[in-house]
């Protein structure tokens, strides 16, 4: 069994080795580096060179959700170009906090969570915040838009915004003593499980639903 780069587990892989799933992570939190620092200075340059860099990771690396047979017809994920109006800041709201959501997986058992709290989003409506409560911990806020599972839009499942243990976080920003996290639905992406059926995925609960539209970021691929 193997912890993918969501943090997920598979267990019908045996070319993937513990020291590809290494790498993997680490090139995934080296990616994440270089945006932040990009994006400091422009959103746009370092949006392409996530997905970029992205599309030649699932391309090639062994570590990545799609199988051998995947890669040979692999022509790049699907992905939106660059809306800035998708860029918020955004505090962290004390809403929700203390609420507990436990994911069974067939795989890992139950995956338990603890709310922090809550983004409220204009234009968009409001997602929890959850903390991760078993090994590697970290921030973690899934999404569902009205986009998903539409014909052109998004994996019906729901996508990832944030997911802090494996490294996807576009930082903070503080003004006037405030605290702002850094929220770009640019850089939304898909679980694995929206490519291999063979990892298991936490999901976007009722919490994390979105009446609204996001049609930026990772879409879907898949039929």
């Amino acid at each position: 069994m193997a912890l993918d780069q969501t943090g997920e587990f598979e267990d019908t892989v045996p070319a993937m080795s513990a020291l590809d799933v290494a790498d993997w992570r680490l090139r995934t939190f080296a990616l994440y580096d270089r945006v932040r620092q990009l994006a400091a200075e422009d959103p746009f340059d370092a949006h392409n060179f996530w997905r970029h860099e992205r599309d030649r990771m699932f391309a090639t690396h062994p570590a990545s959700a799609l199988t051998e047979e995947m890669k040979a017809s692999f022509s790049g994920l699907r992905t939106a170009d660059y809306d800035p109006s998708y860029r918020f800041y955004a505090p962290l709201l004390p809403e929700g906090t203390g609420q507990e959501m436990n994911v069974n997986t067939g795989t890992d058992g139950v995956v338990p969570f603890v709310r922090i709290g809550t983004f409220d989003l204009p234009g968009l409506g409001s997602l929890a915040v959850w903390r991760l409560r078993s090994y590697g911990g970290g921030i973690f806020v899934p999404f569902r838009d009205a986009t998903a599972g539409r014909e052109g839009g998004s994996y019906g499942a729901g996508r990832y915004l944030l997911d802090t243990v494996k490294g996807a976080f576009h930082g903070v920003r503080r003004t006037a003593g405030e605290e702002e996290f850094i929220l770009d639905f640019n850089f939304a992406y898909n679980p694995s499980c929206a490519y291999n059926e063979a990892w298991a995925c936490p999901l976007a609960g009722p919490a994390n639903r979105l009446a609204a539209e996001v049609p930026v970021g990772e879409l879907y691929l898949g039929g």
